[in-house]
């Protein structure tokens, strides 16, 4: 007997990072495999799915906040609160009035039948997640609103240690689809995408399990031979991935957006050695170097924090001119929040004043080295992917372009760049496609 009468509509919510939006969707497919109706508003919801972050407080906060909120706009619906934050801490989520299931990471791929079967007597199931062998994801194809560049999770999982770092112990050890089975993805998205956005949780750990002889540059190739996908972009891969061959592919093959993101965190020496980094500043630049000489024209990011434990005026300075003598056109730029239970959160900490100080410091930085490759595009002719988003287009290296006329959505097309939007680009308008003079 199931129970799909008492809870026959429901609504998933996402927190977070693109992986979290990865396991949403395959929840989604599951709940629905079960007879279970999506609700196209929360307030309908018989079941609340909240798929949680935790990677900061101010995610924590957003979470309890939203519990709150769907027990007072809908105090019949039952709410299932699972992801990262149920994993790290579920006797808190489960205090909380409205919450009836908590299920950590480790035991999510049992949600569709935990809340169709028999009544549940006891809301808190999680358990070891470095037992966790599963991989559960499903294609994004709504990430941020945007309808054209779905993403693709192909690895979950983390073997680092960073000592400001939460996430291997609430998503377990590193692990990745198989081949086949991300070819298979890749292939029907294919057929209603142009662009595919590939990420994981350590991206460049893709095929490192003991055994495997495949790396990632091995499984884009087989994308691209087996699939007739149009452009393939990499999310974040952490420095010391973008090897040789992966960065040579890149450069050569048209069909994968010219797209580089490397989580730098540090540009102190001292500091990536306190935060546990498997790399010093030189290792890094040699890396971003290289991407720079071998693709001229691509985007280059990294994330980057401020006010790690115990960095030092000096420390700072040395990790800002770090980045700018580095080819970054953008960059993201983090305040350092505590997280219980890591190393970092036991270390001499930084006043908030003067982390928000030097997150402003990294910012304008950023803003300004962004500024300076936008320039750099006026004149040229651009490969974008046209959004869902009316009148936009995004292109391989990553810049948002405004278009001179409405162009169908998910098309990839050439775009004549005129001038500088905010903090954008915007296409020629003459008929003559010369370039804009205004660059404002």
């Amino acid at each position: 007997m199931t129970y799909t009468t008492k809870v026959g509509k429901f609504f998933v919510q996402n927190f977070g990072c693109r992986a979290t939006q990865a396991d949403g969707a395959a929840l989604e497919s599951m709940l629905a495999g079960k007879g279970l109706t999506a609700a196209g508003e929360r307030a309908e919801a018989d079941l609340v799915v909240l798929n949680t972050c935790t990677v900061t407080s101010a995610a924590d906060e957003d979470v309890r906040q939203t519990i709150r909120r769907v027990h007072r706009e809908n105090p019949e619906s039952r709410i299932l609160v699972t992801g990262c934050y149920a994993q790290r801490a579920p006797e808190e989520l489960a205090a909380m009035a409205g919450v009836e299931w908590v299920v950590g990471n480790s035991h999510k791929t049992q949600i569709a039948d935990l809340v169709t079967a028999a009544p549940y007597h006891g809301n808190i199931l999680v358990g070891d997640i470095f037992a966790q062998h599963d991989f559960l994801s499903a294609p994004v194809e709504d990430a941020a609103g945007d309808r054209t560049r779905p993403n693709l999770k192909i690895q979950d999982g983390c073997n680092n240690r960073c000592s400001f770092c939460i996430i291997p112990f609430v998503r377990g050890r590193s692990r990745s689809a198989p081949a086949d089975q991300v070819v298979l993805q890749v292939r029907g998205l294919a057929e209603r995408y142009r662009e595919v956005v590939l990420s994981g949780i350590n991206l460049g750990r893709w095929g490192r399990e003991p055994g495997s002889r495949m790396r990632l540059a091995d499984l884009i190739r087989m994308l691209l031979a087996e699939t007739p996908v149009e452009r393939l972009r990499l999310s974040s891969v952490e420095p010391m991935d973008f090897s040789d061959d992966l960065l040579g592919l890149m450069a050569m093959e048209p069909r994968i957006a010219r797209h580089v993101h490397a989580p730098l965190q540090s540009g102190s020496d001292r500091v990536l050695r306190a935060m546990h980094r498997k790399y010093r500043p030189r290792h890094y630049a040699d890396r971003v170097r290289k991407a720079r000489a071998m693709m001229p024209d691509a985007a280059i990011g990294a994330d980057v924090m401020a006010g790690f434990p115990g960095e030092t005026d000096a420390d700072f300075e040395e990790s800002r001119r770090f980045i700018e003598e580095m080819p970054f056109t953008y960059l993201h730029v983090f305040t350092y929040s505590e997280r219980p239970g890591t190393p970092a959160a036991d270390r001499e900490q930084v006043p908030m004043r003067v982390r928000k100080d030097r997150n402003r410091v990294l910012r304008e930085l950023a803003a300004a080295k962004n500024r300076v490759f936008r320039e750099s595009m006026i004149g040229r002719t651009l490969s974008a992917v046209t959004l869902d988003h009316c009148g936009m287009a995004l292109t391989g290296n990553y810049l948002k372009v405004e278009l001179a006329e409405g162009r169908e959505a998910n098309r990839i097309v050439d775009v004549k760049i005129g001038g500088l939007s905010d903090g954008g680009l915007r296409e020629v308008t003459s008929r003559g496609g010369l370039p804009l003079l205004s660059i404002s």
